[in-house]
C-alpha cells in the first residue's frame, strides 16, 4: 500500500508493462517514452531504448487499450544519424510528443546527446515512420523540453531547461518559425535547501491545457547522501503568459516506492514524458521510465489533481 497522502496517482497491477523482455530484438533497457493517443485511439509509445553500447535510440510501440498487447516495431524507429546530424553523436533520448493542429503533425522534442551534453532538438511526423528533423532548437546544456500545441501571442512556445550553473531552472522561449528562439523567459525557479524539488527541476510530460491554465507535471531531485531522488510535483501557469506561475504545490505527488522504481540502472527514479487522456476527458494515463530500466503506467483525475493543487498551493 502506498505512503502517500493522499494517492493522486494510482499504479496499474499490470507494472512494468513494458521491459527489455518484451523487444523484438536485443536491447539493455526501455524507459522515459513519450505517448500520444491516435485518432483511431490506439495508444502510441515512442520509447527511449537503450542498446548494449549504451547509447539510445526511439522505438515505437502500439496498443489499443495502452496497458498490454504491445505490437512493438520489429526494428528501431527512429535511430541517431550523426552523419546527418552530429549532435547525435551519443544518442537521442527522452522525446516528449505533442500534436500541433495547425500543422497537422507530430511534433518530437527530444534530448540529441552531443559531444558537450544533452541538448534539445525537435523533429516532426505524420506517422511515426518517416521524421523531418530540425537539428539542435536550443544547445548545451539544455533537456526536459516540449512545444506548446498552438501558438501564444503569434509565437510558438517551446518548455526547456538549460543548465549554466549548480541549479537548474525551467524556461520558456519563442519562436515564429520553429527555427529561430528567442523572448527566453524564466518560468519556475528550483529551490534552495533541503526541498524534494532543490536545485534541479524540469518539465516531465508536456502541459496540460485546462480551462484554468496549462498544468504542468515536473520532476525534482533531490540530493541525498545515498544519491538523486527523481519525484514528481504540480504547478499552473497561465494560458495566455505561459511563463506566469499561478500555482505549485510544495509536496511531490508521486516517487519511487515500488522495487522496480527503486532498483535499476538508475535506482529510485520515476520519469514520465508522456501522458494519454482517456475518453472520459478526466483519466489520465501517465507513462513513465522506471529506474532507467522499464517502463511503468499510473493514472490519476486531472479534476482530482486541480483540486489538490488549488488546496496545496
Amino acid at each position: 500500500m502506498s505512503n502517500q497522502h493522499p494517492e493522486l496517482f494510482r499504479r496499474h497491477k499490470l507494472n512494468p508493462i513494458l521491459s527489455a523482455a518484451d523487444w523484438p530484438y536485443p536491447i539493455n533497457s526501455v524507459f522515459n517514452p513519450g505517448a500520444t493517443m491516435l485518432p483511431d485511439g490506439t495508444t502510441l509509445l515512442l520509447c527511449r531504448v537503450e542498446c548494449r553500447r549504451g547509447l539510445s535510440h526511439f522505438s515505437v510501440a502500439r496498443s489499443v487499450h495502452g496497458v498490454s498487447d504491445w505490437q512493438i516495431d520489429p526494428q528501431p524507429t527512429l535511430l541517431p544519424e550523426p552523419d546527418k546530424f552530429p549532435e547525435e553523436l551519443w544518442g537521442i533520448e527522452d522525446p516528449r510528443i505533442t500534436f500541433v493542429p495547425e500543422l497537422s503533425k507530430y511534433a518530437v522534442v527530444y534530448t540529441a546527446y552531443t559531444r558537450d551534453g544533452p541538448g534539445v532538438a525537435l523533429a516532426f511526423t505524420e506517422d511515426f515512420r518517416s521524421f523531418e528533423r530540425y537539428g539542435v532548437i536550443m544547445p548545451p546544456e539544455n533537456k526536459d523540453a516540449a512545444l506548446l500545441p498552438h501558438r501564444i501571442g503569434g509565437n510558438w512556445a517551446l518548455i526547456h531547461r538549460p543548465v549554466s550553473g549548480p541549479r537548474a531552472h525551467m524556461w520558456i522561449s519563442y519562436s515564429p518559425d520553429l527555427r529561430h528562439w528567442g523572448s527566453h523567459k524564466l518560468m519556475m525557479e528550483s529551490r534552495r535547501g533541503s526541498w524534494w524539488d532543490a536545485n534541479k527541476i524540469g518539465l516531465s510530460p508536456p502541459p496540460i491545457e485546462t480551462p484554468h491554465g496549462w498544468l504542468v507535471i515536473y520532476h525534482g531531485v533531490k540530493h541525498t547522501a545515498a544519491g538523486c531522488i527523481y519525484r514528481l510535483g504540480l504547478a499552473l501557469f497561465d494560458l495566455r503568459r505561459p511563463e506566469r506561475c499561478i500555482k505549485r504545490a510544495d509536496e511531490w505527488v508521486f516517487g519511487p516506492e515500488e522495487p522496480y522504481e527503486q532498483h535499476g540502472d538508475v535506482g529510485n527514479v520515476v520519469f514520465p514524458c508522456g501522458y494519454t487522456i482517456a475518453p472520459d476527458g478526466d483519466t489520465i494515463n501517465l507513462y513513465y521510465g522506471a529506474a532507467d530500466t522499464s517502463i511503468g503506467l499510473a493514472t490519476a483525475s486531472l479534476g482530482e489533481l486541480m483540486d489538490w493543487l488549488g488546496r496545496s498551493s
